[in-house]
């Protein structure tokens, strides 16, 4: 969720106290937890299917219900919606696959990847360039699922708004540059203690150019 005040605030360089005694910044703290998100599924500490390099990203969403199953002699506990998260969990196996687009400002360079990789491994989960809320590999060919597993049939506006949105910011910047330019964030960001960085130069684009 740390995510969604990115998409219309370019936090790149700017600084509130909290963010001045870390010596870092809000997009910084994202990028970290983009790689975080990332690690944690290459290390797999609970040994879910799937999880890797390419396959990684636990948001709250839909789940696959409450249940209980035993795969491949272990036992799983399955729940419905959840804020599921890395690395304290909770874990489940099921993954948001929407994350890599909200994250892509972030570190597009894994990424990336990874919608290309889930477009290559889980071609059922890409649905008319839409990505679903989750879906959970643990669960493929199990339970009268898919060779994916289970899927969210659901394709949430929460979800795909923020994937537009920081899209189109990787892309042009559109949104942050138009919120730079606008002197009510300006004075609301500076009246909340932020300082530095942008905001310490010119509001029109043009003046920044010249």
């Amino acid at each position: 969720m740390h995510q969604f005040s990115h998409a219309w605030i370019d936090f790149d360089g700017i600084r509130d106290a909290f963010m001045r005694e870390k010596n870092s910044d809000y997009f910084e703290n994202s990028r970290r937890a983009t790689y975080l998100h990332r690690d944690y599924a290459r290390h797999n500490p609970s040994g879910y299917d799937g999880y890797g390099e390419g396959l990684w990203g636990l948001s709250a969403g839909d789940g696959p219900g409450n249940f209980r199953a035993k795969i491949e002699r272990r036992p799983r506990k399955f729940s419905g919606y959840a804020a599921r998260g890395a690395p304290f969990g909770p874990d489940d196996g099921t993954i948001a696959p929407w994350s890599y687009l909200a994250s892509l400002p972030f570190a597009p360079e894994i990424c990336l990847p990874a919608l290309r990789h889930l477009r290559e491994r889980h071609p059922e989960v890409v649905d008319s360039f839409r990505v679903p809320s989750g879906f959970n590999p643990t669960l493929a060919n199990r339970r009268k699922f898919g060779p994916s597993g289970w899927i969210s049939d659901a394709h949430y506006g929460l979800d795909q708004g923020i994937v537009v949105l920081m899209i189109e910011n990787h892309r042009s910047r559109l949104i942050w540059d138009l919120m730079r330019s606008s002197p009510h964030i300006r004075r609301g960001l500076c009246k909340a203690g932020f300082s530095g960085g942008w905001l310490s130069e010119p509001a029109d684009p043009k003046d920044r150019a010249e």
